[in-house]
């Protein structure tokens, strides 16, 4: 990419600025700018990546998980906006966050989804059995006294464990379906040819 050097209204500035260090921290790329429109890449990057939606501008994210790390930025002169206004506003800054949260997960996650959802599913069915397990054995030592009191379905406790394993067997089965979408894929969708022998 190239380094821009111009002066933006403060209402993009800062926006921009919040998302170039969020991008540069979760992806340990050093760019400057990550939204600067003039960039250029060898031929072979562009043929072994895929694009969508919005994600042009993290091109050198993905080209990194691609494996190419020769990625650096040069300095160049943007010409004062003679017509128009600036759209880079809060809704394409919310698009980009969200853009860059799904690169960061593929990036992590993309060939192994049940690390992360398996293990949040584990854990937070875990957390909402012993909840329920908790509650069961307190009503039967009450019992267990003669004290009848209220029903365990009564407690909102039993509830939030009720959902807590509810969704941990939901994040369980997503990354479980998760892997077996990851392990339907084409072997040449992971590789690269980068010349013919013979």
């Amino acid at each position: 990419g190239w380094k821009k050097e111009r002066h933006d209204p403060l209402a993009k500035t800062i926006p921009s600025k919040f998302f170039n260090r969020v991008t540069r921290w979760v992806s340990g790329i050093k760019l400057h700018d990550f939204n600067c429109g003039l960039k250029a890449y060898d031929k072979k990057v562009i043929k072994a990546i895929s694009i969508q939606g919005e994600m042009h501008r993290y091109i050198p994210v993905i080209a990194k998980r691609a494996g190419f790390t020769n990625i650096g930025e040069k300095i160049v002169q943007h010409r004062a906006r003679e017509h128009g206004v600036t759209k880079f506003g809060l809704e394409r800054f919310a698009n980009g966050f969200l853009d860059l949260l799904t690169v960061t997960f593929v990036s992590k996650f993309g060939n192994r989804p049940m690390h992360f959802f398996g293990f949040w599913g584990a854990f937070s069915f875990f957390f909402g059995f012993i909840a329920a397990a908790i509650l069961g054995v307190k009503k039967l030592i009450a019992m267990s006294k003669q004290q009848y009191g209220d029903l365990v379905t009564d407690s909102p406790y039993f509830f939030i464990a009720l959902t807590l394993m509810i969704i941990g067997v939901q994040l369980f089965l997503a990354g479980y379906l998760g892997e077996l979408i990851t392990r339907q894929k084409e072997p040449n969708e992971y590789l690269m040819i980068e010349k013919e022998l013979g």
